[in-house]
Parts: structure tokens; sequence; C-alpha cells
């Protein structure tokens, strides 16, 4: 079976936005310090990554669990982590 590029851009890119949401909304919401909530997110999406495939394999009869899935999920988190560092930089250097 081959791997389906179309499908890893999209969970890279929806991770990506997740993890984004989920640092403003514990940086903001929550007001959490920013190291705290940009750990916090990338924890969360990650774990909610890993949980959801290991579902996909274990309770759907339609589904099947891919380790390329949970790859692109997490480089679709640490885009948002480089996101946020070179925003803290940017924002330094002014």
């Amino acid at each position: 079976m081959g791997v389906s590029f179309g499908d890893k851009i999209f969970h890279f890119l929806a991770y990506t936005v997740l993890a984004f949401l989920w640092y403003s909304t514990f940086l903001n919401t929550f007001k959490l310090e920013d190291k705290k909530a940009l750990s916090y997110a990338v924890l969360f999406s990650i774990a909610f990554g890993i949980i959801i495939e290991v579902l996909q394999g274990t309770v759907t009869a339609s589904r099947s669990a891919d380790v390329y899935d949970v790859m692109a999920n997490t480089m679709g988190v640490f885009l948002t982590v480089l996101i946020v560092f070179i925003n803290k930089w940017i924002t330094i250097k002014k």
C-alpha cells in the first residue's frame, strides 16, 4: 500500500492549526505563561493524534491506523512551535 501524500499534507496542516489553537487557548484563555502554553499545546495535540490513530485501528472496521499520519501530525505540531519561536525572535529583534 502506497503513501497518499495529499492525505499527509492535510494531516500536517490540520495539526499545525490544531496546535496553534491549543496554544492560543492556553495562553489567552487560561493565562498560562508562554512556554507552558506551548508545551501543553504540543503534548495535547500529539497525544490526540496518536489516540485517534490507535482508535481507528482498533475500534473501526473501515479505517486503519497509519504511522505516517502520526508522523505528519507531529511535524505539523512542530511547525507551530517553529512559527511561535520565529514570531518571538522577530518581536525581540524589533
